[in-house]
């Protein structure tokens, strides 16, 4: 019913990394084709202006394949690293991290994806628990974010099944008033900033109809945002998420939304456990590709918000949640055309 997120070490280690991408030149600045080797260089921005990341995990691991002389399983993971996918802020260092993937977003005349995901008692104490300790110390998080944004391009992904998981009362009671408050809060300090689009996470279209959802995402500052996205982290197809995402539209003033279409190329699981059809399951595909370029006018653009080949969390053999999975990430290519 849910898609696990998960920051995951391998994201840290990313961030870090990035900050030192204005000295490298495995990215380039501009438009191009790949170039030879395991090099990656940014899409061209007419169609996708968000950032790739040069260093990310999918490109760590075209390197070790072209270094260890297996060209064609490169080549199947150069369709994940050649595309931009959402960078996840971890929790401790919100400022620098932000900074980091904005300037060098910015450095390539991109803008960054960036993904929230640090709400206190996150995922209802499933694969990717956790979260700020909290309500100011999220507040506090969310100000260096900000602050590491500043005026340079962004777009926010707010918090993954944040409100849904009020909706669905996984999240106890207890927890509601606060979290809508800082939902709202969050969207409020974000959308101070100059060049900063802020999507709310809206659910996905497997798990209910949007007469449940849309006064909830009113309360946590969707009238405020840009918008909300659909399907983050899951696998429902794209017309699908279509069409939820505009029966949801039309109830919140026809607010514009964004698609996760990273891994929906075949849709959701249907064969086994049914009460983890999300979590790493098997024989799914890369959707399509990032795009502003979409099938309808209130969809901004599809976006690869999980980034394809790191683990939903430890279940059908998978690492911790957010972990990069090499093997799995290989699968999820070859079943792409």
């Amino acid at each position: 019913m849910y898609g696990s997120r998960g920051v995951g070490a391998g994201a840290c280690a990313v961030a870090g990394a990035v900050l030192l991408l204005a000295g490298c030149s495995s990215g380039g600045d501009g438009d191009g084709e790949k170039g030879g080797g395991s090099a990656i260089s940014q899409r061209p921005a007419g169609s996708d202006p968000y950032w790739v990341n040069p260093d990310g995990n999918a490109a760590l691991q075209v390197a070790a394949y072209v270094k260890a002389g297996k060209k064609d399983d490169a080549e199947q993971i150069r369709k994940i690293a050649e595309q931009p996918t959402g960078e996840w802020i971890g929790p401790e260092n919100p400022e620098q991290e932000a900074r980091g993937f904005t300037e060098a977003a910015e450095k390539a005349d991109r803008s960054a994806l960036l993904v929230l995901y640090n709400i206190p008692h996150r995922d209802c104490g499933q694969f990717s628990q956790g979260g700020a300790a909290d309500g100011d110390a999220y507040r506090t998080w969310i100000e260096g974010v900000a602050k590491g944004i500043g005026d340079r391009p962004a777009t926010v992904i707010l918090e993954p099944d944040a409100v849904l998981h009020l909706v669905d009362e996984c999240t106890p009671e207890k927890f509601h008033e606060e979290r809508y408050d800082l939902l709202s809060g969050a969207v409020s300090t974000l959308k101070t900033l100059k060049n900063t689009k802020v999507y709310v996470d809206a659910g996905n279209a497997g798990w209910g109809h949007p007469d449940g959802i849309y006064e909830p995402l009113r309360r946590a500052g969707i009238d405020r945002a840009d918008g909300f996205a659909v399907n983050v982290s899951n696998f429902y197809s794209t017309d699908d998420s279509i069409r939820y995402g505009k029966q949801l539209s039309a109830k919140v003033g026809n607010k514009h939304f964004v698609i996760d279409t990273s891994r929906n190329g075949n849709g959701p699981y249907t064969d086994g456990d049914q009460d983890e059809n999300w979590c790493n399951p098997p024989g799914r595909a890369l959707g399509e590709s990032p795009t502003t370029k979409t099938a309808d006018p209130l969809v901004d653009a599809y976006l690869w918000v999980k980034r394809p080949g790191e683990s939903d969390g430890t279940c059908k053999g998978g690492p911790k949640a957010g972990d990069w999975w090499p093997s799995y990430a290989l699968k999820l290519a070859k079943a792409t055309d």
